[in-house]
């Protein structure tokens, strides 16, 4: 099991005492008992959101006795958009954002960390829930690029989405549910690129809210781009356009 893996209700506790950042915390349902509710105030007190699952889940994760509660400790720092944003403007900076709508392939995530970093890429959006992990292989996929650019967990990105657009960022998405091509459109910072999921590709709401759609043009068989390819192409677009 990965190192960044604990289980157990005090080990849990302990780490979140000494300020151990969360990636997920499982809890089983039902669960009752004067540690589990000292494990839920801890939680709260933290800010820290348990999912609850069926025992079975937990015995998939372990085999030792985990107590009803599992949690993947993150590896890197976590930031709220609403800080990031006002203080790169403050810094004079133009932001330049990535949102990854529910990508869950954790080799894809990493590589879109590398070259989101290595772009210049200010921050990534994820989602709380239903994204790939931040862990040692995204880690290491990013070849450690994921400690040098600050990735926003969101509750909900279609509010994080309308908070860009707020805030005077340009929020486009890379589909192909658009006739427009990324080639017609200016790309100037501040700006915000949005991936979909691998399958299902951007939810509903974020394309009909975005600033724009646009799509890479292809002209063979295959049907789609692996999504970490199309990322970079539309990231060093915005970079080329912005040198």
């Amino acid at each position: 099991m990965e190192k960044d893996f604990i289980f157990g209700i005090h080990p849990i506790i302990e780490a979140i005492e000494a300020g151990k950042v969360f990636d997920k915390v499982f809890l089983q349902n039902g669960l009752l008992g004067d540690n589990i509710r000292e494990l839920k105030i801890k939680l709260g007190e933290a800010g820290i959101k348990a999912k609850y699952v069926p025992i079975e889940k937990l015995n998939r994760l372990t085999r030792k006795n985990h107590q009803g509660v599992c949690a993947f400790l993150s590896p890197v720092q976590f930031y709220k958009l609403e800080d990031v944003i006002p203080e790169l403007f403050e810094k004079g900076k133009m932001p330049f954002i990535l949102m990854l709508d529910h990508l869950t392939d954790v080799r894809n995530f990493g590589a879109i960390c590398r070259t989101a970093e290595i772009v210049g890429v200010d921050a990534i959006v994820i989602p709380n829930e239903g994204s790939a992990p931040v862990n040692s292989d995204s880690i290491k996929t990013s070849a450690g690029a994921l400690f040098n650019v600050k990735i926003c967990k969101e509750k909900n990105l279609l509010k994080a989405l309308e908070f860009l657009k707020l805030s005077g960022i340009k929020t486009v998405c890379a589909t192909e549910k658009t006739d427009k091509n990324i080639y017609e459109e200016k790309l100037a910072l501040p700006i915000a690129i949005v991936l979909g999921n691998e399958e299902k590709g951007i939810s509903r709401d974020i394309l009909k809210n975005a600033d724009e759609k646009l799509k890479l043009p292809m002209y063979g068989k295959t049907d789609s781009l692996n999504v970490s390819v199309a990322c970079g192409v539309f990231l060093y677009e915005v970079v080329r356009q912005n040198i």
